[in-house]
């Protein structure tokens, strides 16, 4: 039986096949960045006794105490099986406190602690070593902070169809 012949590519293809290029892919690179932007804050944030997702909660909390779980969890893109495991830590230190809303009790409501607003002292170097980590100026970090939050609702916007 012959073999069948391998068709030979066309320009067309070779410029279809050059967008499959790893390093030509937005995923790629916001995974990749995502991931060198976790292992910097790493040392930065083992002082104050935090891991990365307990930070962009206390972060939220910083901004805004005394949210609902709910609340925070649609803040941060979390579900509540990631998030409660992340309060109960936070809680165990000290940080925050979690109780049943007066009003409704289907509703918890996270507040800080002293300890917790305390921590927020500590937590003022974070961004500039962040910011000296990533070799961009404050102007550069605002827009780029500005292009990826516009990317990232319009997928939000795309998934929800």
């Amino acid at each position: 039986m012959p073999r069948a012949k391998t068709p030979t590519p066309t320009a067309a293809d070779t410029r279809a096949d050059a967008w499959l290029a790893l390093d030509k892919q937005l995923c790629f690179a916001l995974y990749s960045a995502s991931l060198a932007m976790t292992k910097v804050y790493k040392p930065l944030l083992a002082p104050l006794g935090l891991t990365y997702p307990q930070y962009l909660v206390m972060l939220a909390l910083w901004e805004e105490d005394a949210q609902s779980v709910s609340g925070l969890g649609d803040k941060l893109a979390l579900d509540s099986g990631t998030l409660t495991p992340l309060l109960k830590r936070l809680e165990a230190q000290g940080q925050l406190s979690r109780e049943r809303d007066a009003d409704d009790e289907r509703r918890v409501i996270v507040r800080l602690t002293d300890a917790g607003r305390k921590l927020k002292i500590a937590a003022r170097a974070v961004p500039p070593a962040i910011g000296r980590a990533s070799g961009c100026e404050l102007g550069e970090i605002v827009e780029l902070t500005r292009q990826l939050t516009t990317v990232r609702d319009s997928l939000a916007r795309h998934t929800q169809h």
